[in-house]
């Protein structure tokens, strides 16, 4: 599917992953609905989209508050159209041991990052089902297989995504819909998530190398738009590694985290720049555009030879086989001489 003239939604469209999804498809033409808390990040984000050749409308609106979700998207196809593409891609946190996390710290970072995209996917639905036509994209983490110290509360919600997102994925499934609902598990990013998100570390949050830039999973997710008919896709061979890692040996894998995780999760440089109280209830990017990348420009990669292989799975799979054959004929010429 060509995302060219489509109706598509972002939810966390101001900064990080959103902003690059969103730029991305500015690129590719499509008309683009901003969803997030922050005007001025919004602002910036519509001009980047308008700047890479599309159309965009913001809409300020808290992923948390089911209405005003629903508000949003019954106002998006009142502007521009009938929805076609939903990616849900906020997100709130709190860096802290599990034990240093307050229940109303736990309740909100669930409420934004779980419920937000059962929200979002149940207003996506509720308009594109009876049009039996649509997709919805859902971000998700390696995490959301692999848990890790310090994200708890973040863990959990990508959990929680995982298995909502399977049971309404076998529901459409039964029904026989046209609308497909899919998830991408992305690897650490060099977004502003370390300097926004909520901390209570001694040193300063840090994602866990290997570090990709923002457009790789960008490029993940609106690979998913394009073909949402696959269950998930999974984005940077260290994803890759991780959740194969996980399935051979997952007892070992804790012993290994219990004893890096933590330190690996912090550098030094003090404490973050912005509100160290984060932007778990009030948006940081009101009135600062923080854009899509992080502080770690210098230590990501901008491009995933794994997604490549993802995108190109046909061709690779066929090259594989070819280069097997011919390994094997060769083999056989020399074991016969």
């Amino acid at each position: 599917m060509s995302l060219a003239g489509k109706v598509v939604v972002v939810t966390g469209a101001s900064g990080g992953v959103g902003r690059a999804v969103v730029r991305e498809l500015g690129a590719r033409g499509a008309r683009v609905a901003l969803i997030a808390r922050g005007a001025t990040g919004l602002g910036a984000a519509a001009v980047d989209v308008g700047v890479a050749g599309g159309e965009a409308v913001v809409y300020e609106a808290d992923v948390a508050d089911y209405g005003e979700v629903r508000q949003a998207a019954e106002r998006i196809e009142a502007d521009i159209g009938p929805i076609d593409v939903w990616i849900n891609a906020a997100f709130s946190s709190v860096f802290a041991r599990f034990t240093e996390i307050s229940p109303e710290e736990y309740e909100r970072t669930t409420k934004v990052t779980y419920l937000g995209y059962v929200w979002g996917t149940k207003v996506a639905l509720d308009l594109m089902r009876p049009r039996d036509r649509g997709a919805i994209v859902q971000a998700g983490s390696a995490l959301a297989y692999r848990a890790i110290p310090l994200q708890s509360a973040y863990c959990g919600a990508k959990h929680a995504i995982k298995g909502f997102t399977e049971s309404v994925r076998t529901e459409l499934l039964a029904e026989g819909s046209g609308v497909h609902v899919t998830m991408v598990q992305l690897p650490a990013l060099n977004t502003p998530q370390f300097d926004w998100v909520r901390s209570k570390l001694a040193g300063r949050p840090r994602p866990v190398p290997p570090i990709y830039q923002p457009e790789v999973a960008a490029e993940a997710l609106l690979l998913a738009a394009e073909r949402p008919e696959r269950k998930e896709y999974w984005a940077g061979l260290s994803t890759v590694l991780t959740l194969l890692a996980n399935r051979a040996a997952p007892a070992l894998l804790d012993r290994y985290l219990a004893r890096t995780g933590e330190s690996a999760q912090q550098g030094g440089g003090g404490k973050p720049p912005g509100d160290r109280t984060g932007n778990l209830w009030e948006p940081l990017d009101d009135s600062r555009d923080f854009g899509a990348h992080g502080s770690f420009d210098e230590r990501a990669h901008p491009r995933s030879l794994q997604l490549w292989f993802s995108r190109n799975r046909r061709a690779a799979l066929a090259a594989t086989g070819v280069a097997a054959l011919g390994g094997a004929i060769l083999a056989r010429r020399v074991t016969r001489r």
